[in-house]
């Protein structure tokens, strides 16, 4: 189990860390969200023992990492894939961490099978795609089968084929009953993948709480709609108090209602639909709404010149 308790950490006048406390429970993937610079990183290197709180704690399995008798075989972890040397082939990096920490080479074959690397194992690092040296730092984190982990972007960089390899592996982790804390920003993944998620903003904790209540409570019940007098459609449905979208010329979307009101408005007026469904927004929606107020770097859409400015 991992154990956060007021955590906080100061870079100078930059507080990165804002007395953060969660916990990360065995059996469950635990999604760690929150826009650029929220602190997760930071958070992540402090409950390994990278990084020193200004207060609080981390704890893992009750201790502090530094603590550890044997950390490799205690936890795993995945925060940098870059982080190698370039020189050597993957199995001569896995060889030396297992002998570094007692750790039979048989185990290093198995880790290359488990994570896919097959014949690039026999390769050096400096010639690997980001995808694959994702899958070296995950073999490296499973090395000692350790019960806790943690794993910071692991999607990034992989194919299709990969994505869909850290999606089960993830959950067959937890299902052995391992702790698993994931950072990511594929919000897509973290709704199909995460029972829990922890949302940090500005190094504060937003939310903690089972990705399904966090969609349940903020990601809004939405209706569908096609219409060709989708104008006239919009109109009554405002009437009636309701939040109606446009999506397009013929398609609405309308929130906190069903599909079976959006429906006998349309009938009570002698409106044709075209289509008609209703279901839940994505995570992507929820997060938007928990962390709009705590992003701290936010571009601008660019707008299209007109063709005076362009002509000067």
């Amino acid at each position: 189990m991992i154990e956060v308790r007021g955590l906080t950490k100061r870079y100078g006048d930059v507080l990165a860390v804002d007395d953060l406390s969660f916990d990360v429970e065995p059996g469950k993937v635990t999604g760690f969200l929150g826009p650029n610079g929220a602190g997760k990183s930071t958070t992540m290197r402090m409950i390994l023992g990278l990084d020193r709180p200004t207060s609080g704690q981390a704890l893992v399995n009750g201790r502090t990492f530094a603590t550890l008798t044997e950390p490799l075989r205690e936890v795993g972890a995945l925060l940098d894939p870059g982080s190698v040397h370039p020189g050597r082939t993957g199995r001569s990096h896995l060889r030396v961490a297992a002998r570094t920490n007692g750790i039979p080479e048989l185990r290093v074959e198995e880790v290359i099978e488990q994570a896919g690397l097959g014949g690039a194992a026999r390769r050096r690092i400096k010639g690997y795609s980001l995808g694959m040296r994702q899958r070296l730092g995950i073999a490296a984190a499973l090395l000692a089968d350790p019960r806790v982990l943690l794993f910071d972007e692991p999607v990034n960089g992989l194919d299709l084929d990969g994505v869909r390899w850290i999606r089960a592996l993830l959950r067959q982790l937890a299902d052995e009953g391992r702790t698993v804390l994931v950072s990511s920003h594929l919000l897509s993944e973290m709704q199909q993948t995460a029972d829990r998620l922890v949302v940090i903003g500005r190094g504060r904790l937003i939310a903690d709480a089972t990705t399904e209540d966090i969609l349940r409570g903020l990601g809004h019940r939405q209706v569908r709609v096609l219409s060709t007098q989708a104008d006239a459609l919009r109109t009554r449905l405002q009437e009636r108090g309701l939040t109606v979208e446009r999506v397009d010329t013929h398609e609405l979307q309308v929130r906190d209602t069903t599909a079976e009101d959006v429906g006998a408005v349309a009938h009570s007026f002698h409106l044709p639909l075209h289509h008609l469904s209703e279901g839940q927004q994505s995570l992507e929606h929820a997060y938007i709404e928990l962390t709009s107020n705590h992003v701290e770097f936010r571009g601008q859409a660019g707008h299209s010149r007109t063709r005076t400015e362009a002509a000067t």
